[in-house]
């Protein structure tokens, strides 16, 4: 355990219970930090974390973000381990990204990449996959890049493992508290006001996903960040568990993976559904619905990649918010001119994958003022302001937005 305090931190409070900031509190409890109070507006993971899909892979499109994740898969490793006992385990079972002819000229750019970050994976042809994996029935013309070191994390044993770990290393998880507004005095965040009382902090991390940006207008800050809606499905027990990587099957828009009970899950997103405007504190993600007809299309199209869905209806559905930057990368770090405030937010749909590395980077920045991984690329600071104003008053289609998928 790294007791590291460089920075003389004393109390940090975190503002988002989701999957970024129960890790961060985890980090933070764990190099001794005297007091971590983490402030939910609901319950632990009742917003996007609930409902992602979990998926992991490194197979990302920069150097920052494959290193981080890389971090990410090794730390999730050792999580597990520490975290089996409350019922969890990391399901390293790969993950295979699929691409179309065209998507392929593009990703095939990026190998040279992967290999000088060391970074394993495997080309696979349609009929290679549908060997290695019967149940898949890809188009022969399917390009497959397999990341042998990723897999999933189900968030149903995941969120309330860590929870439980975190309460038992000493964090204060408040559930059922609103925080609405960050104090600040001469540039610097003193603390936070939530349900009218104030708490003081020597840090302040903001994991608030889809509120971040009603938060910072306290602040006088905006981020070129927005807000889509993302629907995913469990299906009901198959006759035995399916022996399946984790998939993101890109030319179709889908993504599936075995869940636990022998089911699968299968996720989507809304290619034409505009944003998601800026939520309101008391906007809770049980008011979002899919379209009507959306997981009748989403399961054609998994079904054709996957014919054994036709022996398992859907039978849960969770709606919730993913959250894209301008330019698709995460936005993590310190924001200049105001100090005593640590961002980490807009993870695409990578929410989860990027959680266990996010969580300890945000931990360096609170209790060391840096980072051994260089996040430049992820920094508030790195958008131009023009270009960033013209972003924000945008209304954007979701298929208008990067496409990032875990």
């Amino acid at each position: 355990m790294t007791n590291a305090n460089d920075m003389n931190v004393s109390t940090i409070v975190i503002v988002g219970g989701g999957v970024i900031g129960l890790s961060s509190a985890y980090h933070l409890a764990r190099r001794g930090v005297p007091r971590v109070v983490l402030l939910e507006k609901d319950t632990v993971g009742a917003g996007a974390s609930s409902r992602a899909g979990g998926i992991i892979t490194a197979q990302l499109w920069s150097k920052t973000g494959i290193e981080a994740r890389k971090l990410s898969l090794r730390l999730f490793q050792e999580i597990s381990e520490e975290l089996r006992p409350y019922g969890y385990r990391f399901q390293a079972v790969g993950c295979l990204n699929l691409f179309s002819p065209a998507d392929w000229c593009e990703r095939e750019k990026l190998l040279p990449l992967y290999r000088e970050c060391g970074l394993p994976y495997e080309t696979l042809a349609a009929a290679e996959i549908r060997q290695r994996w019967p149940l898949l029935a890809p188009a022969d013309d399917i390009i497959g890049l397999f990341d042998p070191l990723g897999g999933y994390s189900e968030p149903d044993d995941y969120i309330p493992a860590l929870a439980q770990h975190c309460r038992a290393l000493g964090v204060d998880i408040r559930e059922g508290v609103t925080v609405t507004d960050f104090v600040v005095e001469r540039g610097r965040v003193m603390g936070i006001r939530a349900d009218g009382e104030f708490l003081a902090a020597d840090q302040v991390i903001c994991c608030a996903h889809s509120w971040t940006n009603r938060l910072l207008a306290a602040v006088g800050l905006q981020l070129p960040m927005k807000s889509f809606v993302h629907q995913r499905y469990l299906t009901a027990p198959l006759a035995k568990a399916p022996a399946l990587p984790a998939v993101n099957a890109n030319p179709a828009g889908v993504y599936l993976r075995p869940a636990k009970g022998d089911r699968l899950l299968v996720g989507g997103e809304t290619a034409n559904r505009l944003e998601q405007e800026n939520p309101a504190y008391g906007f809770g993600m049980d008011d979002l619905r899919a379209p009507a007809g959306f997981s009748a299309r989403l399961r054609g199209k998994a079904q054709a990649l996957l014919p054994a869905l036709a022996q398992a209806p859907f039978q849960v559905e969770r709606v919730g918010l993913i959250a894209f930057s301008m330019d698709g990368e995460p936005i993590l770090g310190a924001v200049s001119g105001v100090s005593g405030l640590l961002l980490g937010t807009a993870f695409h749909s990578g929410g989860f994958a990027y959680n266990p590395v996010a969580g300890k980077l945000l931990a360096d920045l609170a209790t060391e003022g840096e980072t051994t991984l260089d996040i430049t690329a992820f920094s508030p600071d790195r958008f131009k302001p023009a270009e960033a104003s013209v972003y924000r008053k945008s209304r954007l289609r979701q298929n208008q937005a990067f496409s990032r998928r875990h």
